[in-house]
C-alpha cells in the first residue's frame, strides 16, 4: 500500500461550519455505538427485496447464482470497508465528514461531484420512501383480500392509511432516534424469512409439490439478457448508498467502529439471503415469482403453506417496510432540515418543531402520493436502482480509496479496485439496459391509480 495522502487545500467542512448546520446537529447527531449502526445497516441493506433473490436465481441457475449472490456479498463488503477507511482517514485528519456527497467532493476535488450524488441520493431514497410504501399497501390488500374476498377497498387507500402512519413515524426528529425501531426490523428480517423459509420446506416437501424446473432459457442471447438482469437485481439488492449518513449516526471518534456493524449487518445478510434464495428456487425453480410469497400464494387453488404461516410472514413485511422508509428518508430530511432549522433553538422548540412536522408530513405525502398514482412503480425503481446503486456502492469507495490511499499502480489491491470500477459500470450499464426494456415491454399494463401492482 502507498502512502497516504496529504489534503491539498483547507477543509470547506470546518467544525465551526458544522455546529452550525441544523441537518448535522438534529437529523445525523453524532451519539450511537458500532452496534447501533448495524441496527441502521441491516435495515438499510436487508429488506423484503431478499424475497426477490430465487427470481434472480431464475436467469441464472445454481451455479452461477450462488457464484454471483457470493461475489456480491464480498465485493460490496470490501467496497463498504473501504468507504469506512476512507472516512476514518478523514477523521483522523481532522475532516469529519457526515454525508456522502461532502466525502465525494473533498477527496476527489470536484464541485460536480457533490451534485451527482445529491442528485443520486435523493432518487435513491426517494425511490425506496415509494417503493416501501407501495409495498406496505400492497401487504394490506392482501391481508384484506383474505379476510374479505368482495371487499371494496382498493389499493390507493391502503397507501393512503400506510402514508398516515408513516408520517406520524416521520416525526422522530434523529436517525440516532431510529435505533430501537431498527433493531426490531433486524428481527423482524430474520422473522419473515425464516418464515418463508419454513414455507418453501413445506410446499416442496408436500404430497404434490409444485413441478420444479432448474432449465434456463433455450436461446443463448435471452440467457445472456436474462443474466444480466439477476445480476443487476442482486447488486440492487445489496445496495444502500447511505453509508457515511450511517456512520456519521457513531459518536466520535468513528475509528474501527463501523467495521464492527458490518460485521453485524453481514451475518444476517448471510443467514436470510442464502437461505431465501435456495429455499424458494428450490420449490418453484425457473417458475418463482418476483416476489416469492406470490408464489407460495397463487391467485389460482390453494395456499402451498398454512395461512397463518404467510399471514405472519407479511404482516413482519409490512412492519419492516415502516424501518426501511424512515431510514431512507433521512438524507431529504437532513437536507431540508439544513435550511429550514434554526441550530440556536431547541430541537423541540416551536421555531423548528412546527417547520418540521410541516415539511416532513409534505415529503410522505408526496412519495404515498406517486406510490398511489404509479403502482408500477416496481420497474421504475429498477432503473433507478441500476444507475443510482452501482455508482454509490460499487464504483465510487474503490474511487476514493485509491484517491485517498494513493495504493502503487503496480499494487495487487489498485488493480482490484479498477477492475471492480470497470466490472461494475459495465453491469450498471447493462442493467439500466434490462430495466428500461423491462419498463417498455410493461408499458401496456400501466394503469394510473390502479389496484394492481405491475408484477
Amino acid at each position: 500500500m502507498g502512502s497516504i495522502a496529504e489534503p491539498l487545500h483547507v477543509d470547506p467542512f470546518s467544525e465551526q461550519n458544522r455546529e452550525e448546520d441544523a441537518g448535522a446537529v438534529f437529523v445525523l447527531e453524532s451519539k450511537g455505538t458500532w452496534w447501533h449502526a448495524g441496527f441502521h445497516l441491516t435495515t438499510a441493506i436487508v429488506g423484503p427485496t431478499i424475497l426477490t433473490l430465487p427470481y434472480a436465481f431464475r436467469g441464472l441457475g445454481w451455479g452461477l447464482g450462488f457464484l454471483c449472490l457470493t461475489t456480491m456479498g464480498l465485493v460490496t463488503f470490501y467496497s463498504y470497508y473501504l468507504m469506512s477507511k476512507v472516512l476514518d482517514h478523514c477523521e483522523k485528519a481532522g475532516r469529519r465528514h457526515i454525508r456522502f456527497r461532502e466525502l465525494a467532493a473533498d477527496v476527489l476535488g470536484s464541485g460536480w461531484m457533490f451534485y451527482f450524488v445529491i442528485v443520486i441520493q435523493a432518487a435513491i431514497n426517494t425511490g425506496v420512501g415509494i417503493g416501501a410504501i407501495l409495498l406496505g399497501g400492497e401487504c394490506l390488500q392482501i391481508m384484506y383480500s383474505n379476510l374479505f374476498p368482495n371487499g371494496s377497498l382498493k389499493l390507493y387507500e391502503f397507501i393512503a392509511m400506510v402514508t398516515a402512519v408513516m408520517i406520524v413515524l416521520s416525526q422522530l426528529p434523529t436517525f440516532h432516534s431510529l435505533r430501537h425501531i431498527n433493531l426490531v426490523s433486524l428481527f423482524l428480517s430474520l422473522g419473515y424469512t425464516f418464515l418463508v423459509v419454513g414455507a418453501c420446506i413445506h410446499a416442496g416437501t408436500s404430497k404434490h409439490p409444485p413441478p420444479r424446473d432448474y432449465s434456463l432459457e433455450a436461446s443463448e442471447s435471452a440467457r445472456v439478457f436474462n443474466a444480466f438482469t439477476s445480476i443487476s437485481i442482486i447488486a440492487a439488492i445489496f445496495g444502500n448508498g447511505i453509508l457515511p449518513e450511517i456512520q456519521a449516526t457513531l459518536a466520535p471518534p468513528a475509528t474501527g467502529k463501523m467495521v464492527k456493524g458490518l460485521l453485524m449487518c453481514y451475518t444476517v445478510i448471510f443467514v436470510t439471503f442464502y437461505s431465501a434464495a435456495v429455499a424458494g428456487y428450490w420449490v418453484f425453480g425457473n417458475e418463482s415469482s418476483s416476489n416469492i410469497l406470490k408464489s407460495l400464494m397463487p391467485d389460482e387453488g390453494p395456499s402451498l403453506a398454512p395461512t397463518w404461516v404467510l399471514g405472519l410472514a407479511v404482516i413482519f413485511v409490512l412492519l419492516q417496510l415502516f424501518a426501511i422508509g424512515l431510514v431512507y428518508s433521512q438524507v431529504a430530511y437532513e437536507i431540508m432540515e439544513k435550511k429550514s432549522a434554526d441550530v440556536n433553538q431547541g430541537l423541540f422548540s416551536k421555531r423548528n418543531l412546527i417547520p418540521r412536522i410541516i415539511l416532513r408530513s409534505l415529503y410522505m405525502i408526496f412519495c404515498g402520493f406517486m406510490a398511489a398514482m404509479l403502482p408500477f412503480f416496481g420497474d421504475i425503481n429498477g432503473v433507478v436502482g441500476a444507475i443510482g446503486f452501482i455508482p454509490l456502492d460499487f464504483i465510487l469507495p474503490m474511487l476514493l480509496y485509491n484517491m485517498t490511499y494513493k495504493p502503487p499502480r503496480s499494487s495487487l489491491m489498485y488493480w482490484i479496485n479498477i477492475s471492480i470500477i470497470i466490472v461494475f459500470t459495465g453491469a450498471g450499464i447493462m442493467g439500466a439496459f434490462s430495466s428500461i426494456r423491462k419498463l417498455i415491454l410493461d408499458a401496456y399494463k400501466f394503469k394510473l391509480f390502479s389496484s394492481d401492482v405491475v408484477d
